[in-house]
């Protein structure tokens, strides 16, 4: 079969578009047929051996892949050929097939499209255990979401907006308003003004009444986040996702014994692989969630195959907003 082949760990340049052997389903495993995958910066993480864990090599990148069940193991009750499902994996995604586990599959509501499917794949997701299991978010809250124009940004609005939540989007340009107003923020939080540490506290304070932020969604670190610390309410939540402004930020402690604050981690993988079933629910209220239209498409350009490196490459370089996706099947 076709895949996208990482040899030798590094850049982009170590990946090549080659042979992998198909896989044979094994007792208790599902192999779906890809049709679309969708493409994020961890990817080039993994890619470049400084993820969390190493895969061994050579292997094929690519998280969630999408598409049409092709064969299922001895053993397999939930899903039959033709089914469509989301694979939990962690890599393998950028290959005509994949495989994984029956209990690592989410079945797909055929009326979904795979495109859609896959650009919703990694980033609802985190976007609903941040705000649902680490915020706890209830109805009448408030929420700043940082790196609000990113995949789990633009995810974690509709979602907040979803849950009954306001929303405040914090976005560096203002030509990047339009893409988080359309996701349904109540209100933009500029990152561009000067002094940064006092000034977003005062914005947010502007809209709160001087209360704070109940929770702040965090994919940026850096001076963002130190920054947002001070925006929170008494007994507010700050979920950490990741640190793309390049600094890891610490925190004084002090301050969150003051203001009884939260500060947690959000790290989708571990759910995936301690918490499958809480996983299954999850996607479920997701995709009810789609259905009821409370959540709209992402924006998303998408690319075939052959184009692979392209589209890490606009990752990398931050060319794209929204979502990118590989296609493998027309």
């Amino acid at each position: 079969m076709r895949a996208v082949v990482v040899r030798e760990f590094g850049g982009i340049e170590n990946a090549t578009l080659g042979e992998m052997p198909k896989p044979v389903p094994k007792a208790g495993e599902v192999i779906i047929e890809t049709h679309a995958v969708s493409v994020n910066f961890v990817d080039l993480v993994m890619m470049s051996g400084s993820y969390q864990f190493k895969p061994p090599l050579p292997f094929i990148p690519g998280k969630l892949p999408v598409g049409r069940v092709a064969a299922v193991g001895e053993g397999v009750s939930k899903f039959r050929p033709g089914d469509h499902a989301l694979l939990m994996a962690e890599s393998s995604g950028f290959a005509e097939f994949a495989a994984m586990p029956e209990s690592q599959c989410i079945k797909l509501p055929p009326s979904l499209p795979f495109e859609e499917a896959a650009s919703m794949a990694l980033v609802y997701d985190t976007a609903y255990f941040a705000l649902k299991d680490r915020g706890r978010i209830a109805p009448g809250e408030t929420v700043l979401i940082l790196g609000a124009t990113g995949g789990v940004g633009l995810a974690a609005i509709q979602l907040a907006k979803a849950f009954g939540a306001k929303v405040f989007a914090a976005v560096a340009s203002k030509d990047k308003e339009n893409i988080v107003r359309a996701a349904g923020a109540d209100a933009i939080v500029d990152l561009s003004v000067p002094d940064l540490n006092e000034s977003l506290r005062q914005q947010v304070f502007a809209l709160t009444a001087k209360k704070g932020v109940d929770i702040v969604v965090d994919m940026l670190g850096g001076d963002m986040f130190d920054a947002a610390v001070r925006a929170l309410a008494w007994c507010g939540r700050l979920i950490v996702i990741g640190f793309a402004s390049g600094r890891i930020p610490s925190l004084k402690m002090n301050y969150v014994l003051v203001k009884n604050i939260e500060v947690s981690g959000m790290q989708i993988s571990d759910y995936r692989k301690r918490r499958p079933a809480d996983m299954q629910a999850a996607f479920a209220e997701i995709y009810a969630l789609h259905a009821a239209g409370k959540l709209k498409p992402l924006p998303t350009k998408t690319y075939p195959i052959e184009q692979f490196a392209q589209a890490l490459g606009d990752i990398k370089d931050r060319k794209v907003r929204g979502r990118i996706v590989l296609t493998l099947k027309s």
